[in-house]
């Protein structure tokens, strides 16, 4: 079928979400109806469906980029008023949202689509896949939207329910910032600050999908920054194909988009800011300026930037445009300018014309630094890309590189020496055990806190009490912030947080204002604030470089519970004034009814008595 263009009159296009009629989208019927001789007269309400009140599934495969375009194409499904559900098989529709960059993520949305045809399922297919293979044989059959055209969801859904097939796949101008989003995670943004990039890698398909580089503007983005702030997003992840090379065509640059970004952030150190991949070619000329940036204590100090291979000779043959040598330097850097900074990188194994030594050169370079966290990828030819034509390494060859390679990476021990230790976290998820929340710290080590689930959108102090190879335990200290509040929990507020030792809250003292309750004063934690940029930098110095894998393969060694401090620190004035400070307007007025009430009482005796004297 020819792609479908967009036929609204003068291209001026119309408000997302609103629903167009049937002429304004280009479509075409997926069965003809039958001639027939025979006059049926038909119920005007007969076969009718309700735009806007059938279920949607929705399923995302790949990077950060396109988790947040399902968010916004979720987002304008959920506003015109249809339902979403995580039960592919409760929906009346699904919406796929696919990844081309390696062969198993296509194969996974090959077979989703298999099974949604099997189910009698109407499918819309978006992402990287169709935009950039169009014309595959697992897309007939089914609606598919453009990564330029996730505005339109909408219409697209739409016309699928009546049964009709819709392509829309022009590129245009940028989706907007401000559509309608259904985060995955209420306490963190993806923002994508730019679509495609400047580089030409010769085994990269993302670029047909993605394109040339398009960047947002700095006032737009920063507007998007002011907004889910207002909304009590915790965690801001920046997001794009490549986000070092932000700005090149629009003649600014990465250092003056944070820059204007970190004037925004709030004060408390609330809501952190996390900056997404880079490439080393174009952050060679800003090194200094993006270590100041990563100092920053509402900055998380991490950066992924990808290596790809630690031979010069593959990295010609990929096209990547820098050498080991300047990925040395970008690292090199960062680690002497950035206190307690951390770098992820990916590798991939079996390029073509990959040799042994070659090979050897990036197992060295990988021992050399010992990465926390670095995606090993075994090559796989795109179709369309120049690599497919390139002579392959034997794929025995290939996994054996892939093993041996993480077999090196698994042997390192990043998070020895931690225990002990004091640090910052923010708190934004659950952890997949589903007992243990999810935090950061400002080098974006993963915490696992035995805590209830209302410390979610905090930032608190923890000790650390023990390590694994891929996180870190810790209990809680002393909480920060709390929720959408920007500022430092009082003492009120503290015992209504505070939990028993198993990590579930104790109901006995979860919502009382009066520690006296059910705990001494003594026994509830201290709430003094503890400063922004207390030294954080020399702490994050006490350990060597770990990132994380998000993967419970320990058993946590320690309960949690908040500490408790000296009883002597409180004096008895104090705790009058404490316990005073609980008497409310409600309190007052309970009392003054009940000392009423006892004059009431009294006042009809006393008259029933008189009664009775003079009667007698």
């Amino acid at each position: 079928m020819e792609d479908i263009e967009d036929l609204l009159a003068g291209d001026g296009g119309v408000a997302p979400g609103f629903r167009l009629p049937v002429t304004s989208v280009g479509l075409n019927p997926k069965k003809k109806p039958m001639k027939s001789n025979l006059s049926v007269v038909q119920h005007p309400l007969q076969s009718i469906r309700i735009p806007g009140t059938q279920t949607i599934y929705i399923k995302t495969f790949g990077c950060s980029h396109n988790q947040s375009d399902s968010e916004y194409m979720a987002g304008q499904l959920s506003a015109y008023g249809y339902t979403l559900t995580d039960f592919p098989e409760e929906a009346d529709l699904w919406l796929i949202n696919t990844c081309t960059v390696k062969a198993p993520s296509q194969s996974a949305m090959d077979t989703l689509i298999s099974k949604g045809k099997g189910a009698n399922k109407p499918l819309v297919v978006a992402g990287c896949v169709p935009q950039g293979s169009r014309n595959i044989k697992e897309l007939e059959g089914v609606s598919i939207v453009g990564v330029q055209q996730i505005d339109r969801v909408v219409e697209v859904v739409e016309e699928t329910l009546k049964g009709h097939e819709v392509r829309l796949l022009n590129r245009k101008t940028l989706p907007a910032l401000d559509l309608p989003k259904v985060r995955k995670n209420k306490f963190v943004e993806i923002l994508p600050i730019n679509v495609g990039c400047l580089g030409a890698c010769t085994y990269c398909k993302t670029k047909h999908a993605r394109g040339h580089l398009g960047s947002y503007t700095v006032d737009s983005l920063v507007q998007r920054v002011k907004t889910v702030i207002a909304d009590g997003v915790r965690e801001i992840w920046l997001s794009s194909e490549d986000t070092g090379a932000y700005g090149r065509d629009v003649g600014v640059n990465l250092p003056i988009l944070l820059n204007a970004m970190i004037a925004e952030l709030p004060s408390t150190g609330s809501t952190m800011l996390r900056v997404g991949m880079t490439n080393p070619p174009y952050i060679l000329e800003h090194l200094k300026e993006i270590a100041e940036v990563l100092c920053h204590p509402s900055v998380y100090s991490f950066l992924h930037v990808p290596v790809q291979s630690g031979s010069n000779a593959v990295l010609t043959g990929m096209k990547r445009e820098y050498t080991v040598e300047e990925f040395r330097i970008v690292v090199d850097t960062l680690t002497k300018l950035v206190p307690g900074m951390q770098i992820a990188t990916d590798i991939i194994c079996g390029f073509p014309g990959e040799t042994d030594d070659d090979f050897s050169q990036t197992v060295e370079l990988i021992k050399e630094y010992k990465f926390a966290q670095v995606h090993i990828s075994q090559f796989y030819p795109r179709p369309g890309t120049p690599a497919a034509r390139m002579k392959k390494v034997p794929s025995a060859i290939v996994k054996k590189r892939s093993r041996e390679l993480t077999a090196v990476f698994e042997s390192f021990t990043p998070y020895n020496g931690m225990e002990g230790l004091v640090e910052r976290i923010w708190i934004t998820d659950i952890a997949a055990d589903g007992t243990h929340l999810v935090g950061h710290t400002k080098g974006y080590i993963q915490v696992l806190v035995n805590a209830p689930e209302s410390l979610l959108g905090s930032s608190a102090t923890v000790r650390i009490t023990s390590v694994g190879r891929w996180s870190v335990f810790g209990e809680v200290i002393q909480v920060l912030s709390y929720n959408a509040q920007d500022r430092t929990l009082n003492k009120d507020e503290l015992s209504c947080s505070r939990f028993s030792p198993s990590g579930v809250s104790d109901e006995s003292c979860a919502c009382s204002k009066d520690p006296d309750s059910c705990c001494s004063a003594a026994k509830c934690a201290d709430t003094s604030e503890v400063p922004i940029n207390s030294n954080q930098g020399k702490d994050d110095q006490n350990f060597d470089g770990p990132w994380k894998r998000n993967s419970l393969t320990f058993k946590a060694s320690e309960n949690t519970k908040f500490q408790e401090p000296n009883p002597e620190e409180q004096s008895g004035k104090a705790r009058a004034r404490a316990s005073m400070a609980q008497w409310n307007i409600i309190d007052k007025s309970l009392v003054a009814g009940i000392f009423l009430s006892f004059l009431i009482a009294v006042a009809c005796f006393s008259q029933l008595w008189a009664r009775k004297v003079m009667s007698s």
